[in-house]
Parts: C-alpha cells; structure tokens; sequence
C-alpha cells in the first residue's frame, strides 16, 4: 500500500478542515478574514501535522491565486525576486508560503518587506516555533501571527476512523488507541505510521505499530492518563520538594515510554521557573541532564534524570524571576512602552555615566518612568544577590 495518505486526505475546503477551532470556527476572526478575502500576511505557528501548510494551501484556493511552496532553508533572495518580477503586472498576485519561517535571515526578510509592504503578493509562513522573536520589528509591524494548536485526540480519532473505513483497513482498537495517543497531536504522523503498517500487513494490531514507532512522538503520549497528569504529577512533586513521589511519576512515565527528551526539557523550564536564582546551579544541572538524554537515551538515560530530579526537587524553591518577567511582559503587552533615554542609545551617548568609572555603580536613570517588576523572596542564593545588589548601590548611595 503506498497512496501517501496525508496527502491524500488532505482538507480541501475550510469545512473539511480538523481542529483549530479557535481560528477556524463559524464565527473566528480569522475564518471571517479568509472568506472575506481580506486576509493580511500572517504567520502561521504550533506543532507539526496540525495543518498549517494545508490552510495556506486552502486559503490560495479561496482567493484563487497562484501559490508557492517554498521554505527558509533553502529560499534564496533572487527567487524572491524572480517571483514578484513574474507577477508585478498581473492582476492576480501570488500567494508565497514560507516554511520553517523562523529560519529567514535578515536580508531575507528586508528583501520581502517592500514587496510586502505594496502588497505585490500575499506572504503566509509557518513554522513549528513562535517566529515573533526571529521575525524583525518590520516584518512583526506588517503581518498577523496565528498559534496553532496540537490535535485533540478525538480529531485524530475522527479522521482514523473515516480513513480505515474508506480505504478498508483491518485495525483492531488497541491499535487505533496507540496510533492515536502515539501521535501526540500529529495528524500527518499518525496517517504515516498507518500507510507504513497498512504495507507491512494485512492486520494491524498495537505490537505491529510498536514495533514500528516503539515510542510517543514529540512532547509524549496525548493520552491524559500517560502525558499531562503524570507530567504534572511530576513537576508538582518536584515543586513540593517530595523526592520520591516526584521519582514515582516519572517512573511511569518512563515505563509508558515518554522520550527521555521531554522529561528531560521539562526539568530545565522547572529549573528556572521554580528554583531561579535560590539555587543558579539547578538550570546548568538541568541542561546537561537534557543534554546527555538526548545522546545516550533508554535505558542509561533514567539514571541521568533521576540524578538530575533528585537535585531539583532537593533545591530551595523561588518563582521571583518567572514572576517577574511575567510582570515585564503583562506591562508590555498592555501598552506601556518606554522610548530608550538619550543616554543610554549606543554608541556610548553624551550623558551616559559609565559605572565602571565610578568603582562599579553611579546613580542615573535606565528608564523615563521607573516600574518594578522584579521581588526578590530571599530565598536561598537569592538572599546573597539581594546583598550583593545592597552592598553595590549602598557603598555609593
């Protein structure tokens, strides 16, 4: 059997589209944007096979313009070119999807921004990480950013059953429930790993699937029971510093074959989220555990994260820094946004009082409006930085 069903089963139509209902739904800001033909450029990002090249491909159909697949990687300035040059006459402007959009360089991106910016062409990118801070102020400025999110299981459910039934293949249901809960929200992975199956035999059973994706893809299995409660079992166990009950958890989720990497990147969010600066060495013990799973990995690798979550979970506890830059954020976001004071533009500006010239601090002002965001708890090593920070503006104040 080789029908390349992802392809094949591909949405055609908005209706025919599985998930992203916050995007895609009756009433959703960017369904209306799309049937409307008003649609600006935009950036499409979230996980893999959660159908954002298919949208694009939808949304060309819709405004029935000419479309391009190409991707950052191997995207070269004078193709660009070449294509704007194609259609600069036409009444028809084309629709250029860009893949792996984080990828763009800078000259990439300044090539695009004029063409975007008379609308030569309709500019939609894609990628599997947020591209805001890899975009320019620029291109951000000129475009909309849509997060897609991973499948539920019960869309990928609806579509393995349409596509066995259709294509009349032999799947008893504890295979259906690994296929499903194995993709992780992947809906081109899990038609993949059926086609794959579909050829290998004429009934497949879970043994049959294992044998050919021994585990979970990406971030683990989707299935509550395997994935997010024992995820956040483990991370909660860490927090309330309960060693054994936090090796508990994350001995299930080993033994239900979570990839060591993701428990591994998990304990490096926990390291800075949860202990920061109490204890600075938790997020270097964190990245060296991550970094050793991912070249060593079952069965060695449980020895490397128990190691690293016993350290954790031992290590005092402060959210100070996740909070705060929460707070930076959230102000931000609601439109507070400070011009840079004329002192401190670069090159060094008249005005600028350079601290190491007055023995490591001097009084000035790094922002037109003070704030505070950042409230130490004195825990831990944090109790050291808030002396150091007392000694260092004390000595001079």
């Amino acid at each position: 059997m080789r029908k390349n069903l992802a392809l094949l089963y591909r949405p055609k139509s908005l209706d025919e589209f599985i998930g992203q209902e916050h995007l895609l739904s009756k009433e959703a800001p960017l369904r209306k944007l799309i049937e409307n033909e008003t649609l600006q450029h935009s950036f499409f990002y979230g996980p893999p096979g959660t159908g954002k090249t298919s949208l694009a491909r939808i949304i060309a159909e819709k405004l029935d313009r000419p479309f391009f697949d190409l991707n950052a990687t191997t995207l070269k300035v004078d193709e660009i070119r070449s294509i704007f040059k194609e259609y600069r006459q036409a009444l028809v402007k084309p629709l250029l999807f860009i893949d792996e959009v984080h990828r763009l360089s800078k000259s990439q991106q300044e090539v695009l921004l004029p063409f975007m910016e008379r609308y030569d062409g309709l500019v939609i990118g894609a990628s599997t990480e947020n591209p805001y801070f890899s975009l320019t102020a620029a291109m951000r400025s000129r475009s909309l950013l849509f997060e897609f999110k991973a499948l539920e299981p019960k869309h990928l459910e609806a579509m393995l059953y349409r596509v066995c039934e259709i294509e009349a293949i032999d799947i008893d249901e504890s295979a259906r429930r690994y296929l499903i809960d194995s993709s992780c929200g992947d809906i081109r992975a899990m038609l993949n790993l059926l086609e794959a199956a579909a050829s290998a035999n004429e009934r497949i059973d879970a043994e049959l699937l294992k044998s050919l994706r021994p585990n979970a893809l990406h971030d683990g299995s989707a299935s509550s029971d395997t994935h997010y409660n024992l995820i956040s079992a483990m991370i909660k166990s860490m927090r309330g510093s309960d060693v054994d009950a936090a090796l508990y958890w994350m001995a299930r989720l080993i033994a239900g074959g979570e990839p060591p990497e993701f428990i591994a990147r998990r304990m490096v969010i926990f390291a800075s989220e949860d202990i920061g600066n109490a204890n600075p060495n938790a997020l270097g013990i964190a990245v060296d555990a991550m970094n050793a799973v991912s070249r060593i990995g079952y069965p060695e690798a449980r020895i490397i994260l128990a190691q690293a979550l016993v350290y954790l979970s031992s290590s005092p506890k402060s959210n100070s820094s996740y909070a705060a830059v929460n707070r930076a954020i959230k102000s931000v976001e609601n439109g507070d946004m400070q011009s840079v004071p004329k002192h401190l533009t670069s090159p060094r500006h008249e005005g600028y009082l350079y601290p190491h010239d007055f023995g490591g601090w001097v009084e000035q002002s790094y922002m037109q409006k003070p704030m505070k965001f950042y409230e130490s708890k004195g825990v831990g090593f944090e109790k050291i930085l808030d002396e150091w920070l007392k000694k260092i503006k004390g000595a001079k104040g």
